[in-house]
C-alpha cells in the first residue's frame, strides 16, 4: 500500500514529502495493492486538490481509511471518495455507522489502543465477512508474551465468536479485501501458507508453513544459517544545537491548554488548566500531574521546537524521550524539569535515535534505535528486554502508564483528536490548526 500522508499534515516537519507525482510513478505497479490509510480526512472532506489527486490515481485499487470519530455527512463524504475501511473505531456506535455505510471494520488491539473487546459484540453471522484484525503498533513485549494476530483470534474465541469465523477474519477476509487472490485459504491455486494448531478453543499454534515449507515449530523459527553483515548507517538525528532556553515557556496568560491522556486509547482530551508560573516561566506542576512536553525537529536541523503540557504520565521526577513519535518521528520528550528533558534529548542524538530515561541529569536507562531512529539492529528478544528496561526505569520515576514510550509516541500524531503536539506547536485536531498554548478554546 502506498503511503498517502507523508507528512500526515502540514502542521509538522517531516524528513520528506510524498506528493501526487511521487506516488503516480508506482500506482500501476502490480505489487502496489492500493493507497494506505488516508489520515488527512479533513483534506478529503474539504476537497483538497492534492489529496483527491492521490485518491484518483488509485481507481480500481484498495484505499484504506483513518477517520477517528468521523460520522454523518462528513463520513458520507469521506466514503464517497472511494475509501473502504477504517481501523480507528473505538465505540460500538462508531463502528456500526461505518459498517452500515459499507466500510470494512479493522478491529484493533495494539499495545496502547485496545478496542477489540469493545467491538466484538457487533459481529454477527450476517456481517462477519466485513471484519478483520489489525494491531496498529504492538511492541515486542506484547508480541512475545501474548502474540500478534493469533492473540486476537484467541481473544475473539474466548469472547464467544465462532472459531471458524474468527479464523476467517484473520485470513480470508483481509486477503479478499486487499485482492490477494492467492492467499487466505487452503485450496488448489492458493499459496501453501498455513498453520497447524492444537484445537479451536485454546488455539495454540504448533507449526507454521510458508509456501509449503515448515518455518517454525513450537514457537521457534527454523532458519537457514546466513552470514551476518554489519550495518553502516549515518545518523538521522539532524538537530540544531539546543540550549535549555529552547525548552522554556514565558507566561502568556493564566490558563493553558493541556493534553490529557485517555487510558487504553490513542485519542486525547483538551483540558484548560491554571498555569503554574515560576519567575515568569510556565513550569510543570507535579502535584496536579501536569508536566512539560516538547517535540524537537530532527530531520532538517531547522531548530523548530514545539512546547506544551500533558496530564496523565504521573512522573514525579526526571524526564523520558524518544525518537519514535508518529508519524514524522521527531524527538519527543516529557519531563518534570527542563534540565532533565535537555539531557534526554541530547542522549537521543548521541545514540543516533532511541528511547531514554533521565533523572537528576543522569542517564538511568536507554534503548538505542540506530536505524533511522526507529529500529534496532538487535534481535527481537534483545529489543524486548530493552523495552522492559526503559519502561521499568520510567515507572521508578513515578510514571503510572503501563507503556509510557508507546503512549508518548502517539502524542505527536496530529490526525487523532483532540489535542496533539508537533514541532510547530499544539494542534487542535478537530479544527485542523495550530493553536496557542494560552487561553480558552
Amino acid at each position: 500500500m502506498l503511503p498517502s500522508c507523508v507528512p500526515a499534515t502540514d502542521m509538522e516537519t517531516s524528513g520528506g514529502r510524498l506528493g501526487y507525482h511521487d506516488l503516480s510513478i508506482f500506482a500501476d505497479k502490480p505489487w502496489v495493492l492500493g493507497l494506505a490509510e488516508m489520515m488527512n480526512y479533513s483534506g478529503v472532506i474539504h476537497r483538497d486538490n492534492s489529496v483527491l489527486k492521490k485518491i484518483g490515481i488509485m481507481k480500481g485499487k484498495v484505499i484504506d481509511g483513518h477517520a477517528p470519530g468521523l460520522s454523518e455527512k462528513g463520513l458520507n463524504a469521506y466514503i464517497s471518495a472511494g475509501i473502504r475501511s477504517d481501523h480507528e473505531c473505538t465505540t460500538i456506535d462508531e463502528a456500526r455507522e461505518k459498517l452500515e455505510k459499507g466500510m470494512y471494520i479493522m478491529l484493533r488491539e495494539g499495545t496502547i489502543a485496545k478496542n477489540l473487546k469493545t467491538l466484538l459484540s457487533l459481529i454477527t453471522t450476517e456481517n462477519s465477512r466485513r471484519f478483520m484484525f489489525v494491531t496498529d503498533d504492538r511492541n515486542p513485549v506484547d508480541i512475545i508474551n501474548e502474540g500478534h494476530i493469533n492473540f486476537m483470534v484467541k481473544t475473539a474465541i474466548k469472547r464467544g465468536i465462532d472459531p471458524i469465523t474468527a479464523v476467517r477474519m484473520a485470513t480470508l477476509n483481509p486477503a479478499e479485501y486487499f485482492h490477494l487472490n492467492e492467499f487466505g485459504a487452503i485450496a488448489p491455486g492458493y499459496n501453501a501458507d498455513f498453520i497447524v494448531f492444537d484445537n479451536l478453543k485454546s488455539f495454540n499454534i504448533k507449526k507454521v508453513f510458508k509456501k509449503g515449507r515448515l518455518i517454525a515449530e513450537d514457537g521457534c523459527l527454523i532458519l537457514e544459517d546466513k552470514p551476518e553483515h554489519p550495518i553502516y548507517l549515518r545518523s538521522s538525528m539532524n538537530v540544531r544545537p539546543l540550549s535549555i532556553n529552547d525548552l522554556k515557556v514565558k507566561a502568556g496568560g493564566r490558563l493553558i491548554k493541556v493534553i490529557e491522556i485517555v487510558s487504553g486509547q490513542l485519542i486525547t482530551r483538551i483540558r484548560i488548566e491554571k498555569a503554574r508560573v515560576d519567575e515568569e516561566m510556565v513550569v510543570a506542576d507535579i502535584d496536579r500531574d501536569i508536566i512539560k512536553i516538547s517535540v524537537i525537529e530532527r530531520h532538517l536541523a531547522s531548530g523548530s521546537v514545539g512546547i506544551g503540557f500533558v496530564k496523565g504520565f504521573g512522573l514525579k521526577r526526571g524526564a523520558i524521550a524518544s525518537s519514535v513519535s508518529h508519524d514524522s518521528h521527531n524527538i519527543i520528550t516529557v519531563g518534570t524539569n527542563d534540565r532533565d528533558m535537555l539531557s534526554a534529548v541530547n542522549e537521543i542524538i548521541h545514540l543516533k535515535g532511541g528511547q531514554v530515561v533521565v533523572s537528576d541529569g543522569k542517564i538511568i536507562e536507554s534503548l538505542p534505535l540506530p536505524i533511522a531512529g526507529l529500529m534496532s539492529d538487535k534481535s527481537l528478544n534483545e529489543v524486548k528486554e530493552g523495552v522492559e528496561r526503559v519502561n521499568f526505569a520510567a515507572k521508578r520515576l513515578g510514571c503510572k502508564l503501563t507503556h509510557p514510550f508507546m503512549s508518548l509516541s502517539f502524542l505527536s500524531l496530529p490526525v487523532i483528536p483532540e489535542l496533539k503536539i508537533t514541532d510547530k506547536g499544539l494542534v487542535d485536531v478537530e479544527k485542523s490548526k495550530i493553536v496557542s498554548l494560552f487561553g480558552r478554546l
